[in-house]
């Protein structure tokens, strides 16, 4: 029986082995034919956004629902944008650093910090003349670049006819350049350019850096003595559009909304393409899986007027309405359907008059309970070099690399081993959990070359190998955007197939580089493994593969601590 056993595991692993190389000599000719793998993504994304679309708010039946889960939600997406916990409110440390006059408005050229060393810039657009408080608007912008003989000047100098026309108007207009494209260049193109994927791996998103810049600026505004701190408006266009999302969703002191070209549905990102054309400022680390219409419909019940032109490449019609129909619904729950509006108006993707007209009504008609029409036009004032805040840039500056530091690491210092595995399936591999309609490529893939009781791991990159650059860039930001990671998908595929072989025998698994940190947390989800064998592991996980979230939560001693609690762990170099 022994010999007739281990006959039949011969053959079985010879059969492993050549179909292993088989794959491997054939594989090239597999991602050349289209139907072979980007026609599978295609339909494994269609499928799996529309699982997510449809869960979208779905538990949400009535008002007490809603009142019963908003919270929860907004913690979520807190989490999703690094801010929880939300950082400490530091001292702003505001400085004024010029003053113009142009007929009946006064501009403050400022800086404040909204933590030590992260730098805000901006321009405070008043009227000149001031009897009582005035409603505020914090302006957003988005990305218009302002650069002059290797200077930058802001992006707040592109969008100064927004702020010139609010002061004109009665109100304190307070507009902020972004980290990408204000005085200080930081970095919004981590993953679209870059290659950072450590950045989904720390569960850091620029997006989270701009919110918070605003929720400081809505601070500083309340300390001004001419702002009525209870009549805060938030308003931006594109990239500002989004940040006008994610401050109004988080920051209940913002009373009314107008985010302009800023959100579209989940299916026109992911399966439509238009993620391609998106930095990474205008997402969320999507770990809990929404829809954007869950974005939305955190404003609720304050006013909000969702404005978007009809031929917008990047914010497509359908999908607007999409996210409009499912907040509306919301609003409509909590009898707040007249708090709600949709502006369309013709037009690419562009800042256009007819935006802006109806963006100041909206604002004029909740912050000022004044329903008139609009008839002074929004024109630019100032030359760039007039809005210019800094003369040399500061020493201590941190926002050029916020990204190394803005979101805590090592959340989940406290956890024990015990705890390790599902701690990481709740905050780095929930999107483990997918749709049954289509199934992901690397669930059809032979992870494991076998060898008697010896494993090893195919390294990812066997399967990705020949692909164009920027679709594999795209692929990667698809997957973070339903909630997942392409190395997350493919460790599913790797604990699958681990746990049958572990049913059958003691499994001595062995890893290199990279695919080492893939081995260790395989061992936390599998029983049975019986010696794990790394080589060359990374130093950290940030330099390892891309898992959601992972080294926000867990140091790689700590991994090793955990695997070397459940089996025996071997650590070469």
């Amino acid at each position: 029986m022994c010999q007739w056993y281990a006959f039949h595991w011969t053959v079985l692993q010879l059969e492993r082995m050549m179909n292993y190389w088989l794959l491997v000599l054939t594989l090239p000719l597999t991602l050349i034919a289209e139907d072979n793998l980007e026609a599978q993504y295609a339909r494994y994304f269609e499928a799996e956004t529309r699982m997510l679309t449809e869960r979208c708010l779905a538990d949400i039946g009535s008002r007490s629902d809603w009142e019963a889960r908003s919270e929860t939600y907004r913690q979520q997406l807190q989490h999703m944008l690094g801010l929880d916990p939300l950082p400490k409110r530091s001292a702003l440390n505001p400085v004024i650093t010029g003053r113009l006059e142009r007929g009946d408005i006064v501009v403050e050229n400022l800086h404040i910090q909204s933590r030590p060393g992260l730098y805000v810039t901006g321009n405070l657009f008043r009227p000149k003349e001031i009897s009582e408080k005035l409603p505020a608007i914090l302006y957003v912008c988005g990305h218009g670049r302002m650069v002059k003989d290797g200077v930058s000047y802001g992006n707040k100098t592109n969008y100064q006819h927004h702020g010139a026309w609010f002061a004109r108007n009665g109100y304190v207009c307070l507009i902020i350049d972004t980290i990408q494209l204000g005085e200080l260049q930081g970095k919004h193109h981590g993953t679209y350019k870059y290659k950072m994927w450590w950045w989904n791996t720390r569960g850091y998103t620029p997006a989270g850096v701009e919110t918070w810049n605003g929720m400081r600026a809505i601070d500083y505004l309340q300390s001004r003595p001419e702002v009525d701190g209870e009549r805060i408006g938030v308003t931006g266009r594109s990239g500002g559009g989004a940040y006008s999302w994610w401050i109004a969703a988080l920051d209940k002191r913002v009373k009314c909304a107008v985010p302009v070209a800023g959100i579209t549905s989940l299916k026109n990102h992911v399966v439509d393409g238009c993620i391609e054309g998106h930095c990474d400022c205008m997402y969320m680390v999507n770990s809990h899986r929404w829809d954007f219409a869950q974005v939305a419909a955190l404003v609720a019940p304050r006013p909000l007027l969702i404005s978007n032109t009809d031929k917008d490449g990047i914010f497509p019609l359908d999908g607007v309405v999409d996210v409009y129909g499912k907040t509306r619904r919301i609003y409509r729950l909590m009898d707040a359907e007249n708090h709600i509006g949709l502006h369309i108006t013709e037009g690419p993707h562009r800042d256009s008059q007819e935006l802006r007209i109806h963006a100041f009504r909206w604002m004029n008609r909740w912050l000022k309970k004044d329903d008139s029409p609009v008839t002074i036009p929004a024109e630019k004032l100032f030359t760039p070099e007039e809005l210019k805040v800094f003369d040399t840039l500061p020493e201590d500056e941190i926002t050029t690399k916020i990204h190394y530091s803005f979101v805590a690491r090592d959340q989940g210092k406290d956890v024990k081993s015990a705890e390790s595995a599902e701690l990481l399936k709740r905050v780095c591999f929930r999107g483990w959990e997918m749709n049954g309609d289509a199934q992901h490529p690397l669930h059809m893939v032979e992870a494991l070359q076998v060898e008697g009781y010896t494993v090893r791991i195919i390294p990812l990159e066997t399967f990705t190998r020949g692909l164009d650059n920027r679709y594999l860039t795209h692929l990667r930001r698809r997957h973070a955007l339903v909630g997942q990671s392409l190395d997350g998908v493919y460790l599913s595929r790797i604990i699958q197939q681990l746990t049958g072989l572990a049913k059958q025998h003691p499994v001595q698994l062995e890893a290199r580089g990279p695919t080492a940190i893939a081995a260790l947390l395989a061992t936390l989800y599998v029983p049975g493994i019986q010696r794990l064998t790394i080589t060359d592991i990374p130093s950290s996980l940030d330099e390892g593969p891309e898992y959601l979230n992972l080294s926000r939560y867990i140091r790689l001693e700590q991994l090793k601590a955990f695997v070397a609690a459940r089996t025996e762990l071997v650590i070469t170099p």
